[in-house]
C-alpha cells in the first residue's frame, strides 16, 4: 500500500469506538453483515433488458452467502428463455457477489441480479423474519400445480376492445359477454394440471376436461366468445 507524502507527514489520530454495520434481519436473525458469507435468505428480483423488450423475475434461495436454488422466469423475449436456461446451470453453486459479477446472458437477468442484490444485502427478502429461513425447494411455491409461472397476457384495442389471453388460472379459451357485450367471466384450462394428468396416463380428452374451469358470470351469459380468432 503506497501513501503521499501528505499523508506519510500526519500525525497518527487514535480511532474512536466502532461498533460495526447496522445489524439486518436475515431468518430471523439479526446479523451484522461483514462478508459475503454471513448472508442468507430467499428474495426476488425483477429486470428489464436495454430495449425493454422483455422483461425477468429472479427467485434465489442464499445460505451463507453461497446460492442453493435459483428460480429464473422470463416473458416478451424468445431469446431470453434460452439465457435463462444457461443463467439456471450458471447461478447455483456461486456465491452471491460471485453471481452479481457474472454475466448471466441477458441484460433482464442481469439486472434482476442486481436488483436482487441489493435487497437481499440490505435484509429486505422474504424470509428476513422466518426463523432458520425457507426450505430449498421454496422457490417452487411461486409455481404453483404443475410448476408453470403464473402469466397475465391481455390484449385490446380501441376499435374491438379487449381480449383476456392468460390469466393467473390458465388459458382463457373463451370469453362470457353480457347484453352490453361487457366481459362478465371467463373460461380457463389449468395446463400445468392438464399436463400432469396426461403425463399419469389420463387421456388427453379427459385430462383436459378436469383441468377446465369458469371464473365470473359465465354460466347464463349472453354470448361466448373466442379470444383468440372472434
Amino acid at each position: 500500500m503506497h501513501f503521499s507524502k501528505e499523508v506519510e507527514r500526519m500525525v497518527c489520530v487514535a480511532k474512536g469506538p466502532d461498533h460495526g454495520p447496522a445489524p439486518i434481519p436475515e431468518e430471523g436473525r439479526w446479523v451484522q453483515v461483514k462478508e459475503i458469507k454471513d448472508i442468507s435468505g430467499l428474495t426476488h428480483g425483477v429486470g428489464w433488458c436495454a430495449p425493454q423488450q422483455g422483461a425477468c423475475k429472479l427467485t434465489l434461495n442464499v445460505k451463507d452467502g453461497i446460492i442453493q436454488e435459483a428460480l429464473v422466469e422470463t416473458i416478451g423475449c424468445s431469446g431470453m428463455t434460452h439465457s435463462a436456461a444457461m443463467a439456471g446451470e450458471i447461478l447455483v453453486g456461486k456465491t452471491l457477489l460471485e453471481a452479481l459479477n457474472t454475466d448471466l446472458v441477458c441484460d433482464a437477468i442481469n439486472t434482476a441480479m442486481r436488483e436482487l442484490f441489493l435487497q437481499i444485502v440490505y435484509g429486505r427478502t422474504q424470509s428476513a423474519f422466518s426463523e432458520d429461513g425457507l426450505e430449498i425447494g421454496a422457490g417452487l411455491e411461486d409455481l404453483g400445480k404443475g410448476f408453470r409461472s403464473q402469466v397475465g397476457t391481455i390484449y385490446s384495442t380501441a376499435a374491438k376492445g379487449v381480449r383476456y389471453l392468460e390469466m393467473a388460472e390458465g388459458y382463457i379459451t373463451k370469453l362470457a359477454l353480457d347484453e352490453n357485450d361487457l366481459v362478465v367471466g371467463y373460461e380457463f384450462v389449468r395446463m400445468g394440471v392438464m399436463m400432469e394428468k396426461i403425463n399419469k396416463g389420463v387421456s388427453p380428452e379427459e385430462a383436459l376436461k378436469a383441468a377446465t374451469g369458469h371464473y365470473g358470470r359465465f354460466e347464463g351469459a349472453k354470448k361466448y366468445i373466442n379470444p383468440r380468432e372472434e
